[in-house]
């Protein structure tokens, strides 16, 4: 992936002593993972991969910093404080050894990986649609007539959710001449095709 120059900026602009540790850490980071994209964020480069953050390196007067993005992840146990999860590092001997780096960054790929596809399950992962409610035994009957056809039909195309308008209009009746009262508006705006609720539509 191509390099972006404010990240190589960043290097130029850092004390004489960060940009050979700087250096290696941006190649080590290209070198085990080609599809890396650079970025920058809180004014410090960030590698990322797959949309999300591997880790991220930062210069200052003294010394320099790098870390993982998910390191307690990539360890286990408590994350250490801050971004300098490998100590204030002065020199190239201060790093860990290239493999034991290259290690996690290929650890930390695959974090990325499995929280992409965990990202993509979910949201593929959609509620089941609640089921159509159980008509009101007397609502039924009425709607089985053939005077009622034009009632049935429309009720039928209706969603789940604008039968259950309905049907809990109905069953929350608590007289029977009130019930009785709304399964004839209901019959009547059913013919007409309309939903529960037409009035503040």
């Amino acid at each position: 992936m191509a390099r972006d120059h404010r990240v190589g900026s960043y290097i130029n602009d850092a004390p004489p002593f960060a940009q050979p540790i700087l250096e290696h850490l941006r190649d080590l980071v290209h070198e085990v993972c080609p599809e890396v994209e650079e970025d920058i964020k809180w004014s410090m480069p960030f590698f990322n991969y797959k949309g999300t953050p591997i880790c991220s390196m930062a210069a200052f007067k003294q010394h320099c910093a790098f870390g993982f993005w998910r390191y307690k992840d990539l360890v286990g146990g408590k994350q250490d404080d801050g971004m300098g999860q490998f100590g204030k590092l002065t020199s190239l001997k201060d790093l860990p050894p290239g493999e034991t780096l290259a290690a996690l960054i290929r650890k930390a790929m695959t974090l990325n990986e499995t929280g992409v596809r965990t990202r993509r399950a979910r949201a593929a992962a959609k509620p089941a649609p609640k089921p159509a409610p159980i008509l009101p035994e007397d609502l039924a009957t009425l709607l089985a007539m053939e005077q009622h056809a034009a009632a049935r039909k429309t009720y039928e195309s209706f969603t789940p959710g604008a039968q259950r308008e309905y049907v809990s209009w109905i069953t929350e009746a608590k007289a029977d001449a009130t019930r009785q009262r709304r399964i004839a508006s209901t019959l009547e705006w059913l013919a007409q095709g309309k939903r529960r609720n037409w009035k503040y539509e």
